[in-house]
């Protein structure tokens, strides 16, 4: 079967609203259906399905998930937006940066872009617009700014490309540090930006902090230190050793359940079934596209589609720059119209050998694919972050998207200089 038509046939079944586990389930059969000599049968296919799903790094993305929604329910978000604000609400767009910040913090407790925007969001969001700023600024820069989840670590897509790539889900976490601090300082700069032009409510804004500075310093640390103390158990045990990523998962839902049960006493014994129950909501459709996307991404191999695209590539085009540009078109396209997963899954495997040719690091390709998919996050026609934000606020999300703009190009700089300078990704390996 010619691989033009089995894509064609994978992109109509995504067009017409196939689920993404059953269009990728489909398509890995087709081949062996039309091609008898096929060497690919169903058992095959089944085994690989299972042996996708046997992996110990990727038991840390349930844990990842379920210590995330832990934390939403906890009301942990509030708590770091009110440190953050008490120390930048008093500067131009401080309330803006302070959502900003707070999604980096969020991010690196849950690993997750639209859980980062519905926890942040949803608490955030309204204080925004009661202190005077456009709801549907306020609801863009939560969307774009709830991508840095998958960038700062701890970020499931990175512990998805790891399983791909066979690359250090450690040293990739480690990577995604430096990018998502400076995506996060350029989306402020945006953010002063368009404060400086539109303006702000100063009198609402000095009320809102002078509630916090009333507060003191040390009454606001120390309501929000184990939330603040959260990523720094999460990456600390992972970078000293004391524990695997895998584990130190299963360390932050246990962290997560202590301070939300007993600290901060937000949520009740009797929540956790119900948190438990919306943890394996999320996480099963993750499960059935992670193990079809494993058993296409064994057809592509055995059809030789990442041995034909490495040459097409490499014979056609013989400068860096251009093969680079051309796979940041095409990532960005496809995080327009494919979920993260599957879109690391398959494609790591094809293009990966092509960027390690011209002698690109792959750790560095990890940054480069999960920033791409992060910029589609926010990009219609799927953009999950906008769905995520326009449920909260019912702002339309083309409305949304619009407003978003300028943010995603500041997102899009970043993207270009993470893609030409390597030191901004494995400098700090």
């Amino acid at each position: 079967m010619p691989v033009v038509v089995l894509f064609l046939i994978f992109v109509a079944l995504l067009v017409i609203a196939v689920p993404v586990s059953i269009t990728l389930g489909i398509t890995s059969v087709l081949p062996s259906v039309f091609d008898p000599s096929f060497t690919v049968g169903a058992k095959y296919l089944i085994r690989a399905m299972f042996g996708g799903l046997d992996s110990f790094p990727l038991l840390a993305v349930p844990m990842f998930v379920l210590s995330g929604i832990i934390m939403a329910k906890g009301g942990i978000s509030k708590k770091l937006f009110d440190v953050f604000a008490y120390f930048l609400g008093k500067f131009t767009a401080g309330m803006p940066c302070a959502v900003i910040v707070t999604c980096l913090f969020y991010g690196a407790i849950s690993g997750s872009a639209p859980a980062t925007v519905a926890a942040v969001g949803s608490m955030t969001i309204p204080i925004l617009t009661t202190l005077g700023y456009d709801l549907t600024f306020s609801t863009a820069i939560v969307a774009v700014a709830g991508g840095l989840g998958v960038i700062i670590p701890p970020s499931i897509p990175f512990i998805m490309y790891g399983m791909a790539s066979g690359a250090s889900v450690s040293d990739l976490f480690l990577a995604g540090i430096v990018p998502g601090l400076m995506i996060g300082l350029l989306l402020m700069v945006y953010a002063v930006y368009h404060c400086k032009r539109y303006g702000e409510d100063k009198e609402k804004i000095h009320a809102e902090v002078k509630v916090l500075h009333d507060k003191g310093l040390l009454r606001v640390l120390k309501e929000s230190f184990f939330a603040l103390l959260s990523p720094v158990i999460i990456l600390g045990c992972i970078y000293s050793g004391v524990a695997s990523p895998t584990e130190a998962a299963v360390i932050s839902v246990f962290y997560a359940l202590i301070i939300s049960l007993f600290v901060y006493r937000s949520i009740r014994i009797r929540d956790i079934w119900s948190i438990l129950v919306e943890a394996i909501r999320t996480f099963t459709p993750i499960l059935f596209i992670l193990a079809a996307s494993t058993a296409f991404s064994r057809v592509l191999t055995l059809m030789q589609v990442p041995q034909t695209v490495s040459e097409f590539i490499l014979n056609n085009f013989h400068s860096p720059v251009a093969i680079l540009l051309i796979i940041n078109v095409f990532l960005l396209i496809v995080g327009m119209v494919m979920d993260t997963t599957p879109a690391i899954l398959i494609l790591t495997p094809i293009l990966l050998p092509i960027v390690q040719a011209i002698g690109m690091n792959p750790i560095q390709f990890g940054v480069i694919m999960v920033v791409n998919l992060a910029i589609g996050f926010v990009t219609p026609p799927i953009g999950v972050n906008l769905f995520v934000a326009s449920s909260l606020t019912e702002v339309p999300v083309m409305q949304i998207a619009k407003k978003a703009m300028p943010m995603i190009g500041f997102f899009l700089v970043a993207l270009l200089l993470i893609t030409f300078i390597p030191a901004i990704s494995i400098g700090i390996l």
